[in-house]
């Protein structure tokens, strides 16, 4: 016999014949656990129903053309799927079994909840797809909200996840849970384990008053709550301040505002807490893993209305020593991303060994109190921090001190260019050994040589970047209203226009792709092919069809030229990743886009930069006399001439990394011909101590240990990094992390807040770049998302129509060339590169610091 609907305390209820919400409420009830009373519609309702309206063939027809990546396709198919479900007649043998079941809890309110067969589980992430529908009240509404949670089923979101983890749309299926309406007066979530810094001791709760939907929507701050599981102990009570409230209709639910005296009133008690706890910590242990719990508290009793596998827990930031202090500041901002095994442990052991000398110059004997067991940088869960021991006197007192101020802001120039010089020299003198008759000792010895020459760099740089901060700072700080009341509403107009090593390479590229116009047949060829074809041809000793042999040697000639003068920079300070001269896309497509007249001229820029620099110089000296005359021009004088020594001196960081990695490379191909590795970049997955054992190895022709098997787990763990969210200071300054932190929504439009740092508004795509691998995925007009920019970046600044970072601010190179192309930029924006999906159409407003979220 087929069952239509059964109790909410069947015990034989499987995911297959309740779906995933469904059994887990009945796992609950089965265990004891308060749980609003209900039933099932089984998924034998949905098939039948499917079945006689001949629902499924259609769906399959509609389906069978559109990728998951078309939302306007997917929109149309669902809207039209729905029209299917809604004129779709109910058999009456389903009807009479949904009838007397409500019937049999009395004819009450109820909430009306889809539970799909493949949600809920350890292994996916539907949370949420589905619909639900609440205070549903009689027969035909309760039949209806059915319908509709049926129909949810194919809704697009949740039609593309389907698509997009090649799960058969044929073969889901899904149940409705019927269950009565608490009358809430605080309802939330709860979370078994820290959900946000990973803490396996911590319970979260989120509470807010009237029906739970305000939560789970993000539509309202929450109290937040963190319980200490061991103990049962309320570790920090945070009460919101909570405008908007979920609350019962005649005809359903709807937000209202918050009654004034319960707005910043706290949602529980501290006795409802701990029974909360108490519930949480027992679903946890019958379910044996953490849990997303949501709850309802009616008249003082607590309900469990749903629980689901919390299916993504981020890792606990364990910190290596008590007592320091750890950020992704200095040169952590420079190595965003997770870092391989290699550079994790010869890399950073090399940066550790220079800065422990410029602790030494800059903090004299104190730096051994200051500097940590393991040096000045560690990797936590992959990523790269700056660690200092927690003593913020001593260091303020040994960084301001006159004799720390004058090393830094003196001189700061001078003191640059011979920092160049140095790490230039020995780059040059490694650059002039054949590689090739080279031991694998030797080359190892030239690696370090030439990436602690890098880091020496950095660490001298870091004493002289501050005058440039400073002088600004200054100036903006002093005479912002002077030159408003001159009519000028920027200061950065000041210190637009001058000639960097970025502009100098944008303008070779102007130059290259004027040039190219003028050929005929290598425009012809260059606009009628994709970056990826003229990289690969470029780099090919072949001439391609149509071009003449003389052409496209001049033109591999001046690209050659470039990348010699401009291309010895990096685009991480992690040698694991290619340089320009190895991904020559964004160059490629910058070249492409002047030829194409998408970019502006960059002399043409600069003059009129210039032009304007000198027209507020010249409004401002009218407006001031005497004293406050010479102040200006002297901090003008020391603006402008340091300000183009920060993003330069940041460019030559990444001198000597082609160089390295040409190294690297001869290592692996001798370490490809032993069999030690697969492939050429391999050599990055193995650690120091390994490489040791190899290139001895390989100096005495001894057969090479085989390391093959072990990479591909490193590369795993390495990509399960790079989902993790690393916190930008340990331990984290504030405990009380919001969970479900309400974006801010204006038409039912998400919006992120950042600081804004050049000015102006942009609608366009958003294209999400984490690293030099994304590059060739960039089109041009997007909005450049990334979690921070480096000089090597510029060229996609050329292709952008503006930038979003997750951190950085009005002194960052993002802002800085942002400003220097007119484009407007968002710092700050904190998981920007987790919120925005590439191709979403995005707003940026420059002047605001928001980017709003269209779809």
């Amino acid at each position: 016999m087929i069952e239509y609907t059964l109790p909410l305390a069947q015990t034989k209820a499987s995911i297959e014949m309740v779906g995933g919400k469904g059994m887990s409420l009945s796992k609950l009830l089965t265990a004891g656990i308060s749980v609003p009373d209900g039933f099932h519609v089984t998924t034998a309702s949905y098939r039948h129903f499917v079945e006689i309206n001949h629902i499924q063939p259609y769906i399959n027809k509609m389906l069978e053309e559109i990728h998951f990546t078309d939302s306007a396709q997917l929109e149309a198919a669902s809207a039209q799927i729905g029209l299917l479900f809604h004129r779709g007649k109910m058999p009456e043998e389903v009807t009479a079994a949904i009838q007397s079941a409500y019937a049999g809890l009395g004819s009450i309110p109820v909430a009306v909840r889809s539970s799909a067969t493949a949600e809920d589980l350890p292994e996916a992430s539907f949370a949420g797809q589905q619909d639900t529908y609440l205070n549903i009240l009689g027969e035909s509404q309760v039949l209806d909200a059915v319908k509709r949670c049926w129909a949810s089923l194919w809704t697009a979101r949740a039609i593309a996840y389907r698509m997009k983890n090649n799960i058969k749309q044929e073969q889901v299926s899904i149940a409705v849970v019927v269950q009565k309406l608490v009358f809430s007066h605080g309802a939330g979530v709860m979370f078994t384990q820290n959900p946000i810094n990973g803490r396996r001791r911590e319970m979260v709760i989120n509470a807010a008053w009237g029906l739970g939907e305000a939560v789970v929507s993000s539509l309202v701050t929450p109290d937040t709550i963190i319980v200490d599981k061991n103990t049962g102990r309320i570790v920090s009570y945070k009460a919101a301040y909570k405008e908007i409230m979920t609350v019962r209709t005649s005809n359903g639910t709807e937000e209202v505002s918050t009654p004034a005296k319960l707005r910043k009133k706290h949602t529980l008690t501290g006795d409802q807490v701990v029974r909360l706890a108490q519930l949480g910590k027992k679903i946890e242990t019958y379910y044996e893993m953490p849990m997303d719990v949501e709850w309802a508290m009616e008249k003082d009793k607590l309900y469990i209305v749903q629980a689901r596998p919390i299916t993504v827990l981020p890792p606990e930031w364990v910190l290596p020593e008590k007592d320091v202090i750890y950020t992704k500041g200095s040169l952590a901002e420079h190595l965003p991303n997770p870092v391989t095994p290699l550079f994790a442990t010869l890399g950073l052991g090399i940066i550790n060994r220079a800065s422990a000398l410029l602790w030494a110059d800059m903090f004299d004997k104190s730096a051994k109190k200051l500097l940590p067991r393991n040096g000045a940088y560690t990797v936590i869960n992959g990523y790269v921090y700056l660690s200092a021991k927690s003593k913020p006197l001593l260091i303020a007192a040994k960084s301001l001190s006159p004799r720390a101020l004058r090393k830094t802001l003196t001189n700061s120039i001078p003191r640059w260019k011979a920092a160049g010089k140095e790490f230039g020299t020995v780059v040059k003198e490694w650059e002039e050994k054949p590689l090739h008759g080279m031991s694998a000792h030797q080359l190892m010895e030239g690696i370090q040589s030439v990436f602690f020459a890098a880091c020496t760099y950095f660490t001298r740089i870091q004493l002289t970047l501050p005058a440039a901060s400073l002088s600004e700072a200054l100036f903006t700080k002093l005479f912002t209203g002077t030159v408003r009341r001159a009519g000028i509403t920027n200061t950065s107009v000041f210190l637009l226009g001058f000639d960097t090593i970025s502009l100098q390479s944008e303008k070779n590229l102007w130059k290259i792709s004027e040039w190219a116009k003028k050929n005929n047949s290598l425009n012809h060829y260059l606009q009628n092919n994709s970056t990826i074809n003229i990289e690969r041809d470029t780099m090919s000793p072949a001439v391609p069809a149509g071009v003449t042999e003389e052409v496209w040697g001049e033109w591999k000639n001046r690209i050659n030229l470039y990348f010699k003068e401009y291309g010895r920079t990096a685009y991480e300070f992690d040698f694991s990743y290619p340089t320009p001269q190895e991904m020559l896309t964004p160059t490629l497509e910058s070249i492409k886009s002047f030829m194409e007249g998408k970019g502006d001229s960059p002399f043409l820029r600069q003059s009129v930069y210039e032009k304007q620099r000198k027209q507020a110089e010249d409004a401002t000296l009218k407006l001031i006399d005497g004293t406050r005359k010479k102040l200006f021009l002297k901090l003008l004088n020391w603006a402008q001439e340091t300000a183009p020594m920060r993003e330069d001196a940041i460019y030559l960081m990444g001198l000597g990394h082609p160089l390295i990695r040409s190294m690297f490379r001869e290592i692996s191909k001798r370490l490809m011909g032993g069999g030690a590795i697969l492939q050429l970049e391999d050599i990055y997955w193995l650690t120091k101590s390994e490489l040791d054992a190899l290139v001895i190895q390989l100096d005495k022709n001894m057969l090479l240990t085989d390391l093959k098997g072990g990479i591909p787990a490193r590369k795993a763990e390495f990509k399960k990094f790079q989902g993790y969210v690393p916190p930008s200071r340990l331990p984290e300054k504030n405990e009380n992390t919001l969970l479900h932190v309400p974006q801010n929504r204006k038409d039912g439009k998400i919006i992120l807040k950042g600081i804004g740092t050049s000015t102006g508004v942009v609608t366009a795509p958003a294209c999400v770049v984490h690293s030099p691998a994304d590059f060739e995925g960039f089109k041009p007009g997007s909005v450049l998302i990334a979690v921070t920019t480096t000089p090597a970046w510029t060229p996609l600044f050329s292709l952008a129509s503006a930038i979003v970072t997750d951190i950085g601010g009005p002194l960052s190179h993002s802002s800085i060339v942002a400003r220097e192309y007119g484009i407007p930029a968002v710092m700050a924006a904190h998981n920007a590169t987790r919120t925005i999906q590439s191709g979403q159409m995005i707003t940026v407003d420059g002047a605001a610091g928001t980017v709003t979220i269209s779809g």
